[in-house]
């Protein structure tokens, strides 16, 4: 039977690895190709959703969020002030290294506690295990899966194995 920590830190932690590879990937396209790197990051794949610097964002903030929630700390904040791939690597590596702090011993019993959110004004009540897998794993890969959309319609010679990351 897997426990609220196997199912919560190393997908959480994966997605990210593989969301930072995706963006050395698209980086590396750039500088092949001389585009400028903000052209990737600003791009969105429709005018009314969100640019590849807020995909990235969301996507760790939804991590560090259900990790802390989770484990009954208090979320961190983050500025969101990035504007280069450095800066969202950095991110990404500061999400992964506060998920790494969460131990399994605080994540037992974790899927009966409540989790309340407040998305636009309205506060939405789970038990852990709603939120981490109907809520935060759910959002976490539409923010990743829509970062690696977003390169690959620019033109990055991106696959499914980029998206998935090596076999572990």
């Amino acid at each position: 039977m897997l426990n609220m920590y196997e199912i919560a830190i190393p997908p959480l932690k994966r997605a990210l690895s593989n969301l930072a590879t995706i963006l050395k990937i698209g980086e590396e396209h750039a500088d092949a190709k001389k585009i400028e790197h903000a052209v990737f990051l600003n791009a969105r794949l429709f005018p009314d959703m969100y640019p590849l610097i807020r995909q990235v964002q969301i996507a760790t903030d939804m991590s560090k969020g259900a990790a802390a929630r989770l484990a009954g700390l208090e979320v961190p904040k983050y500025e969101d002030n990035e504007t280069s791939f450095a800066d969202l690597h950095a991110r990404i590596a500061k999400t992964i290294a506060f998920i790494d702090t969460v131990k399994p011993a605080q994540l037992e019993g974790s899927e009966s506690r409540e989790v309340t959110i407040t998305v636009r004004k309205v506060d939405l009540k789970f038990t852990g295990q709603d939120y981490l897998l109907k809520w935060a794993n759910p959002n976490v890969y539409f923010h990743v899966t829509t970062a690696y959309n977003i390169l690959r319609h620019n033109g990055v010679e991106l696959g499914k194995p980029d998206f998935l990351g090596p076999r572990t």
